[in-house]
């Protein structure tokens, strides 16, 4: 498209061993930064910005890179990558983590190359809420700026997250962290209150239940795409938002249709990520793979008015 534009996404990048009940995979390649860059690539170009160690191997180099993403940003420092391990029992909702290691990611400081700076569409992937405020000082007037965020960050950084919120155009979270930061069972409650500290628009991410956005227009509920096979939800959130960043800059279009369509996009693009072990499913789609998911789901979410 004409209007299409960059999303520069600033994130975590790492290599993890996952287990579920169908499976598992050692050294796989992940982080926030790295589903969501699969995702939003998908829709328009992407700039990352990132920290890998020595032994990050070189094909998740070249596959990153033959998705398009732009590696200008991506710091290879001594030391080993960021390593997560963590298990899912039946209730793939909730992740257990087994082991964390930070390793390089520890002394990550995001610099955004100068080219990157114009970057009209800016993702803050989940990382700690002071480095989302370092990228948020060294991108100039930004048309769009989302943040997603964790547990560990409401429960540990709360007064930094807080100054995130004030600063970025619209806020991830899942239903959980929503509930905790804003001690509302309600999610609608809880995401006003979040409107109030800063964000124009909330987004809530639901897992397998879907998504609920709350703007100044109401709020918009979309569905998940139903599944028969799920294998590991490791990174669903995270593609959920970059399908839902990428569709935005690709029509370079903030209104309330348009985000809607987006919401809808996320979920699309999430529910292939949940099919296969790490990137294996998400990286191998086509756009008439998404496209016709789409279409599947709107016809799925369809019904008519009453007479």
């Amino acid at each position: 498209m004409a209007n299409t534009q960059p999303v520069l996404i600033v994130g975590s990048m790492a290599l993890d061993n996952v287990k579920t009940p169908f499976g598992d995979v050692k050294d796989a390649l992940g982080g926030a930064a790295v589903y969501s860059s699969i995702a939003a690539s998908y829709f328009t170009g992407v700039r990352l910005v990132g920290v890998v160690g020595e032994d990050f191997p070189d094909e998740h180099v070249e596959f990153l890179s033959s998705r398009g993403i732009d590696l200008t940003g991506m710091q290879r420092v001594p030391g080993q990558t960021f390593r997560w391990t963590g298990y899912y029992e039946f209730d793939m909702n909730q992740a257990h983590t087994l082991d964390t290691n930070l390793n390089v990611f520890e002394r990550f400081r995001p610099t955004i190359p100068a080219e990157y700076a114009d970057s009209q569409y800016v993702f803050l992937a989940n990382i700690d809420p002071e480095l989302q405020l370092q990228v948020l000082d060294q991108v100039k007037n930004p048309k769009l700026t989302v943040c997603d965020t964790m547990n560990f960050w409401i429960e540990s950084k709360k007064d930094q997250l807080l100054e995130v919120l004030k600063r970025v155009d619209i806020a991830f979270m899942n239903d959980a962290e929503a509930r905790e930061l804003c001690g509302s069972y309600s999610l609608i409650k809880a995401a006003n209150m979040l409107r109030e500290i800063g964000p124009k628009v909330v987004i809530i991410k639901k897992g397998e239940h879907g998504a609920l956005m709350i703007t100044k227009d109401g709020f918009f509920s979309a569905p998940s795409y139903p599944l028969e096979e799920v294998k590991d939800p490791t990174g669903a959130g995270d593609s959920f938002a970059g399908g839902f960043i990428g569709y935005i800059a690709s029509t370079d279009d903030i209104s309330e249709p348009n985000l809607r369509k987006a919401v809808v996009y996320g979920t699309t693009v999430a529910s292939f990520n949940v099919e296969d072990f790490s990137l294996q499913r998400l990286g191998s789609l086509t756009p008439r793979d998404i496209a016709d998911r789409y279409c599947e789901l709107k016809q799925i979410a369809h019904f008519e008015a009453i007479e």
